[in-house]
């Protein structure tokens, strides 16, 4: 599904990034841990042809993403609350972003019917732009939006941060049935540990933009990762 080659990044003379060959296949739920400067938002944002790479590429359902815009369609993603909008309401953002993904207004109000408890009653018909969110609350918009559409490739960035831990137990289960549909590839990154392994069947780490793990999760795949960042 998607095939990284030779991937660099460098800003002023220091390379942030620097993965040969990785390969995520179809289907797959895939987290991404590491410290602060590990890479992981870099490699997004490659993923996401937000910057061009300084060597290399990415192929995504063989487009090559810094050359075409063909991935854009069967590829959602939530970075950071720059992807909202902020003078449009939770509703108006859905709605713009079910247009975009070629849904109409009964398609994503079923979505919106789905997700309403990972809502918490403080999202909808509560007549507040998405600037005037909390930073959680903006996430969730965020989050649930990238389901719109079902796109093949989905990719979030730190989704656990800023969520109470009801939400966060509630993300785990969304995270989890995606990942339980074969046509669905996942990305997660995250600096927590234990939520990424419990959504991901494969954890890739990265320390000074090098992988330094790559491995199936298993029960021991938390304290192998643990020992591992300890040092």
């Amino acid at each position: 599904m998607i095939q990284v080659t030779n991937l660099s990044k460098t800003y002023n003379g220091t390379t942030v990034l620097n993965i040969e060959n990785l390969e995520i296949k179809k289907g797959e739920s895939f987290g991404l841990v590491g410290n602060n400067g590990a890479g992981k938002t870099t490699f997004f944002s490659l993923l996401l042809d937000l910057i061009q790479p300084s060597t290399g590429h990415i192929i995504s359902n063989n487009v090559q993403i810094n050359l075409s815009e063909n991935w854009k369609p069967f590829t959602a993603a939530f970075l950071d609350e720059s992807f909202l909008i902020g003078y449009l309401t939770p509703e108006e953002y859905f709605y713009f972003i079910g247009e975009l993904r070629g849904q109409n207004k009964a398609d994503v109000d079923a979505l919106l019917r789905e997700h309403q408890d990972f809502f918490n009653g403080e999202i909808l018909n509560n007549k507040k732009y998405l600037r005037d969110l909390s930073k959680g609350n903006q996430k969730k918009v965020g989050i649930i939006a990238t389901l719109i559409g079902n796109p093949e490739v989905i990719i979030l960035d730190e989704p656990f941060a800023n969520l109470d831990p009801t939400t966060q137990i509630r993300l785990k289960n969304i995270i989890k049935k995606l990942a339980d549909n074969p046509e669905v590839t996942v990305l997660v990154s995250s600096h927590d540990l234990l939520h990424t392994i419990e959504v991901s069947n494969r954890i890739v780490a990265l320390e000074k933009g090098r992988i330094v793990k790559d491995i199936h999760t298993n029960e021991e795949t938390l304290q192998e990762l643990e020992t591992f960042f300890a040092l």
